[in-house]
């Protein structure tokens, strides 16, 4: 996915067509921001665990460039806030109002 990752200034209007709501259509993309945020955590860790030692002495602790690569390459990734906004500009983001019974 090619997205942009500098801040891009939005047109409301488009924002809140989906939901008619321009406060409801931030919220699912703030849900989604955290869905991929924490999808993104998981897998830097797993990557990240790979060079983990047990031993933290400052004489056996080194560099591993590696370890470095993978972490450059996530701070360089766009945020998830902006991938969650293109995923919903793009009708890719699947949303619902969850059943509401009246039982007075």
């Amino acid at each position: 996915m090619a997205v942009n990752p500098s801040i891009i200034t939005r047109d409301l209007d488009k924002v809140s067509e989906p939901t008619g709501n321009l406060y409801e259509s931030i919220h699912v993309v703030s849900q989604r921001a955290k869905q991929i945020s924490s999808i993104m955590k998981e897998e830097l860790n797993t990557k990240l665990s790979e060079f983990a030692s047990t031993v933290d002495n400052l004489e056996e602790v080194f560099e591993n460039k590696e370890q470095i690569e993978i972490s450059k390459f996530y701070e360089r990734m766009p945020k998830p806030s902006t991938l969650a906004m293109e995923e919903f500009m793009e009708g890719k983001l699947y949303f619902r109002h969850p059943e509401t019974s009246s039982e007075e």
